[in-house]
């Protein structure tokens, strides 16, 4: 595997993301996957994907939870490239009895339990969005929280068992928005209202001036490292 990483670095020295992207997504063909939150960060990557008819293959996660402001970007998406972005939901079976033997929000009340929704309606639809591809492309920028100031740009998924590939790792949340601007691209206009990242209505708010980039998820826990299990960092 750490032959594979490192062919990668090879691959992507010196080029841009959308060309990084290119280069992996060639190397590896119909084996790349880009998981998408609708949010700033993935609008970008989106851009590169499907403005330049990449060979990547876009999921995103459908909670049962968003904002309707995610659904409305989503849709705006759709209609700007006329490309597809599959949709991966929750099980029934586990929302349901999740939901009749605990409520609809048993997230507030613990960490395991908000962690148990976490894992029904993300962790488990991210694991089947997975299935069959050999890279995963996320969206992560290392100043979004402290865990991720040193990760590197190609590192291995050891749950997911694959690679994972940031392209725009070194990003400031400035480049992103500037980016978006020249290009027009299609965002969740919660933005513009304070929240830097956006994931389900119950669990996300706005930034309060000078809060940490996490700050707005899952903001009555204590602990500052919050994570749903999608990413270790």
């Amino acid at each position: 595997m750490q032959q594979k990483i490192s062919h990668i670095n090879e691959l992507i020295k010196g080029k841009s993301p959308e060309e990084a992207l290119l280069a992996i997504a060639t190397t590896f063909p119909n084996k790349v996957v880009f998981s998408s939150s609708l949010g700033y960060e993935d609008q970008v990557i989106t851009h590169f994907i499907f403005s330049k008819n990449l060979p990547i293959t876009i999921f995103t996660l459908d909670t049962g939870r968003l904002y309707n402001e995610t659904y409305s970007v989503l849709q705006s998406t759709l209609e700007r490239y006329k490309k597809p972005i599959k949709v991966f939901y929750p099980q029934t079976t586990g929302v349901e009895k999740l939901v009749s033997e605990k409520g609809p929000i048993s997230f507030y009340e613990s960490v395991e339990n908000r962690k148990e929704c976490c894992f029904i309606r993300k962790v488990e639809p991210l694991q089947r969005a997975l299935q069959g591809y050999d890279v995963w492309i996320t969206g992560i920028r290392a100043e979004q929280s402290d865990g991720r100031k040193d990760i590197p740009a190609v590192e291995w998924d050891e749950a997911n068992k694959i690679i994972k590939f940031h392209p725009i790792l070194s990003w400031t949340l400035d480049e992103v928005k500037n980016y978006i601007a020249k290009h027009n691209i299609p965002y969740n206009p919660l933005h513009d209202k304070g929240f830097v990242s956006i994931g389900c209505a119950p669990c996300t708010r706005a930034v309060k001036a000078g809060e940490n980039f996490r700050a707005g998820r899952w903001w009555w826990e204590e602990n500052n490292k919050k994570e749903c299990g999608l990413h270790s960092n």
